[in-house]
C-alpha cells in the first residue's frame, strides 16, 4: 500500500475511536470507574514510552542529534500547555442542566485542534517510516481511549443527548484524518521532520500534566500498585515494539 493509503486508513481508524464513548452506555458506573484509571495509567506509560523509545530516537536518526530537536520537543510541550490553559481541553467541571453548557463547545473545538495536530504528527511519522507511523498511531490511540470516555461523559453532563454527543465527538475526531492528508501533500514542499519531536513534546505534556496527576490521588496501596503496573505495562509495550522494529 502507498503511504497515503496508510495515512487514510489509520486516520479514519483514529477518528472511529471517538465512538468508544458508546461503551459507557452498556457499562455499570461502578465497572467504568474500576477500569478508567488503569486505562489512564496505561496511556501515560504508552505516551512516555512512545516519546522516548520511538519518536525522539527517530528524530535523532533523521535530523542528527541537533539542539533543534529538543527545541521542538519543548515547543510541543508548551503549545499543549497553552491549549489546555485557554481552551479547557481536558478537565472542565460542568454544572448539570437541561441546556448544553457553553464550555462543552470549547471541549469539542479544542479536541478538534488537538486531533488535527495529532494527524499532522502521525502523518509525518508515516512519511518517514511506515513502522514509525504505526507505532506513533498506537501511542496516540492508547491515549485517545480514556480521553474520549472522559469527553463523552463531560458532554452528557453538560446537557448533550447521547446520540448527539457521539456524532459531534466523531466529527471533531475527523480532523485527525484531515491533518494526516494535509501533511502528506505539503511534505514535498516543506520538511515535516520537525513534527515528530513536536509530537513527542505533546505526548510528554499529556502524560506528565494530565494523566499522571490523575493516578496519584489514591491512598490505597493496592490501587496505587495497580496503576503503577498499568503505567509500566504501557512503557514496556512500547519498548518491546521499538526493539522489534529496530531488529527488523
Amino acid at each position: 500500500m502507498s503511504t497515503l493509503v496508510y495515512i487514510i486508513i489509520f486516520g479514519f481508524l483514529m477518528s472511529c475511536i471517538a465512538l468508544v464513548g458508546s461503551v459507557t452506555l452498556f457499562l455499570k458506573e461502578s465497572t467504568l470507574q474500576k477500569i478508567i484509571l488503569p486505562l489512564v495509567a496505561f496511556s501515560a506509560g504508552s505516551l512516555i514510552g512512545g516519546a522516548f523509545f520511538h519518536m525522539i530516537p527517530a528524530s535523532v536518526e533523521h535530523m542528527g542529534n541537533d539542539i533543534f530537536i529538543y527545541i521542538w520537543i519543548v515547543i510541543g510541550f508548551v503549545i499543549f500547555f497553552i491549549l489546555e490553559q485557554f481552551l479547557h481541553w481536558h478537565h472542565c467541571h460542568l454544572p448539570p442542566g437541561q441546556h448544553k453548557h457553553p464550555l462543552t463547545y470549547l471541549i469539542l473545538i479544542a479536541d478538534g485542534i488537538h486531533n488535527f495536530i495529532g494527524g499532522l504528527s502521525v502523518g509525518a511519522s508515516f512519511i518517514i517510516d511506515i513502522r514509525l507511523g504505526i507505532a506513533t498511531w498506537f501511542v496516540a490511540a492508547a491515549h485517545e481511549v480514556p480521553q474520549e470516555l472522559g469527553d463523552f461523559g463531560i458532554l452528557l453532563h453538560g446537557g448533550w443527548k447521547k446520540t448527539h454527543a457521539l456524532a459531534y465527538n466523531f466529527l471533531s475526531a475527523l480532523t485527525f484524518l484531515f491533518g494526516g492528508i494535509i501533511v502528506y501533500f505539503v511534505s514535498s514542499e516543506i520538511n515535516t521532520n520537525f513534527l515528530i519531536p513536536f509530537a513527542a513534546g505533546n505526548f510528554l505534556y499529556i502524560a506528565a500534566a494530565d494523566l499522571i496527576p490523575e493516578i496519584k490521588r489514591h491512598e490505597s496501596i493496592k490501587v496505587n500498585f495497580i496503576h503503577l503496573m498499568a503505567l509500566i505495562s504501557g512503557l514496556l509495550l512500547l519498548l518491546v515494539l521499538s526493539l522489534l522494529f529496530n531488529h527488523n
